[in-house]
């Protein structure tokens, strides 16, 4: 891979991903598969003024093991030091960089059952902190590719060619040309513009309609919010780009109120494992029924996760003429497959997508309708055939996607 491409996609995780300040704390989690390209990351944070770089390296197959080794007690421990980062990391609120290259299958053959109550154990020792630093930070979550990954995706290329090829993709993703962070400040302003069309609109719920089976209502909260590209730090006022690549203009819905049933249109990468053609059936706001050919027991798992995980905290628009659907690449990656059309996510939703949450406590939002649960899942739903129609509360309609794509 051209290294001089590569600097243009670490200065714009740096830059326009985190946007680190002078002075600030940066934490980077990463596997161990492009170590070069983290430690140039890292030089480009030191380069705009970070004071302490930190990494959290993390390896699958060590992963794996832990998973199959280690009791469900053992994994359950929240030890002092565990508590102590996480709330070093709530006092100081460094930056952080999510580089993500795992192995789709990384956990196969592993106990998901025992996984699973292991973090319902842990996650109510962590939900004070996260809840702390809920908007208060800069995050990014990007993307690297792994050899595993690169085979999944890529399976008939040696393992050389397929890391070759995933690169090339993720940066095309990205929008890593001559100018990628020019680049991105055109972009969002296209994402604003959507989102400025759908807030003045108001709609009460958005009706979604395929041939694969999709019959779906979702309510919307009266002072909620579209979103899309760069957010603002709670804390300091600073901009920054959570997601690189992303194309969606995103909400979060009135938790409970949702009817019908909504057909996956590409497989979930969850927990280590893919839950493949799938469809989610609710009622009252709620799951009520799943069905999947393929791990399905993790997909019923998954909504049981605790009270939330079963309800919406997210609808994101994306038109499925879309510069990574475009690609024709399955990428078994939330990240990328999320931003190829229309998605939903089950659990917790975004307290910034309610209309005066910078004055709210995180438990005033929750009052006001934004689901609270610890899983945050997105999976896809968007066809060459959808349609979304917004409703407004005096009954008027407004087609915002036809046959898959934008209309407004």
């Amino acid at each position: 891979m051209d290294k001089k491409r590569l600097e243009r996609y670490a200065d714009l995780i740096v830059k326009s991903g985190i946007n680190v300040q002078k002075g600030q704390e940066v934490l980077i989690r990463c596997e161990l598969d492009q170590p070069e390209f983290v430690e140039m990351v890292v030089e480009k944070c030191y380069q705009a003024g970070a004071a302490r770089v930190e990494i959290e390296w993390k390896h699958m197959p060590i992963t794996k093991l832990n998973a199959i080794y280690r009791t469900e007690q053992s994994l359950s421990d929240f030890t002092y030091v565990d508590e102590a980062k996480l709330k070093r990391r709530s006092e100081v609120l460094p930056c952080l960089i999510w580089l993500d290259s795992e192995d789709p299958d990384g956990l196969i053959g592993t106990d998901h059952e025992k996984l699973a109550k292991a973090r319902m154990a842990i996650y109510p020792k962590q939900k004070p902190y996260v809840e702390a630093m809920e908007n208060k930070y800069q995050w990014c979550i990007a993307a690297v590719p792994g050899k595993e990954w690169a085979k999944k995706v890529f399976p008939g290329l040696s393992d050389e060619d397929a890391v070759e090829k995933l690169w090339e993709a993720i940066l095309d993703a990205s929008r890593v040309d001559a100018d990628p962070i020019t680049a991105w400040d055109a972009h969002n302003k296209k994402l604003k513009e959507r989102c400025a069309f759908l807030n003045e609109h108001r709609f009460d719920h958005l009706e979604y309609k395929s041939s694969n089976g999709t019959d779906f209502k979702v309510w919307l909260n009266e002072k909620g919010l579209f979103l899309g590209g760069a957010e603002q730090n709670l804390n300091n006022g600073i901009w920054y780009n959570p997601n690189i690549p992303s194309e969606e203009v995103f909400t979060s819905p009135i938790s409970g109120r949702a009817e019908g049933k909504v057909v996956a249109t590409k497989p979930l990468s969850y927990q280590g494992k893919l839950i493949e053609n799938f469809w989610v059936e609710f009622k009252d706001g709620k799951v009520v029924n799943t069905h999947a050919e393929k791990n399905g027991d993790l997909l019923e798992q998954m909504v049981h996760m605790d009270e939330g995980a079963s309800r919406l905290g997210e609808c994101a628009l994306i038109a499925y003429d879309s510069p990574i659907n475009n690609t024709d690449i399955l990428f078994y990656n939330t990240l990328f497959d999320e931003n190829a059309s229309c998605h939903l996510a089950l659990g917790r939703g975004f307290t910034n997508c309610l209309e005066g949450y910078e004055n709210m406590t995180y438990e005033q939002c929750i009052a006001a309708g934004v689901n609270n649960s610890m899983i945050h899942v997105d999976f896809m739903i968007g066809s060459k055939d959808m349609s979304i129609v917004g409703v407004m509360k005096d009954g008027t309609r407004v087609q915002i996607f036809k046959d898959g794509n934008w209309v407004i």
